[in-house]
């Protein structure tokens, strides 16, 4: 990969990471604690939602964020030409089979 692809590929990828944790520090931090007593006058399933989002809502979104990375991950893979299928193919003449010519 030339060097400014390879720039343009980090940028991208920091680019995802940093709005997944953005997401991540908002539902988890904002909503789970700051936000809990405004969050508490609704109901979720019975609990309190303030409650809810600090006790299991913040995970349920980490785990949903982990497959959008996957899926993020895997487009910005392909339109870099960085897919697994391309990468796992070696080219015949790279080949170190150990023949002696």
């Amino acid at each position: 990969m030339a060097d400014s692809n390879a720039r343009s590929y980090w940028k991208a990828n920091i680019r995802i990471v940093a709005s997944l944790l953005a997401v991540w520090f908002f539902v988890s931090f904002v909503c789970g604690i700051l936000l809990v007593d405004v969050l508490d006058n609704f109901r979720f399933a019975g609990f309190k939602l303030g409650f809810w989002m600090a006790q299991q809502g913040s995970i349920y979104v980490f785990v949903v964020l982990i497959f959008v990375y996957i899926k993020l991950m895997d487009r910005l893979d392909e339109k870099y030409n960085l897919d697994e299928t391309a990468t796992n193919s070696i080219p015949p003449e790279n080949n170190n089979s150990g023949d002696v010519q």
